[in-house]
């Protein structure tokens, strides 16, 4: 099995108790430790403490990779090319997670059908 890299969304389903065949060295971006964070701050009463746990699960099981400037590059021609072939612009986030699996040649693994057809990235539907 590949190296790869978790979309949110599989994130999400391992804290409900999904059942998700993880790549080796299953790595996270730091979108998604952001988009984490910003759940549980705008989070209820009743969601929060599932929401941190999960926040909590990610921080602990996996490593998270930095936007960079190699990323940069990544998600300029991810974005240009989903344009180009009149998909519009990808949004930001998904954008900048699959540019982060593309700097480090990793599989992107997600269960998001808009990271479908990004132009210099390997999905695996999980």
């Amino acid at each position: 099995m590949s190296r790869g890299l978790l979309d949110t969304s599989v994130v999400i389903a391992l804290a409900r108790g999904d059942t998700v065949e993880l790549p080796d060295g299953a790595a996270i971006s730091a979108v998604t430790l952001c988009g984490l964070h910003h759940g549980v701050l705008i989070a209820d009463e009743r969601q929060r403490p599932g929401r941190l746990a999960t926040l909590t699960m990610a921080e602990r099981r996996f490593r998270s990779l930095p936007v960079d400037e190699r990323v940069a590059l990544h998600y300029g021609r991810i974005v240009a090319a989903a344009r180009r072939r009149g998909r519009g612009r990808p949004k930001t986030a998904d954008a900048l997670i699959a540019a982060t699996a593309a700097a480090h040649t990793l599989t992107l693994y997600t269960r998001d059908e808009d990271f479908r057809g990004l132009d210099g990235v390997t999905v695996v539907f999980a």
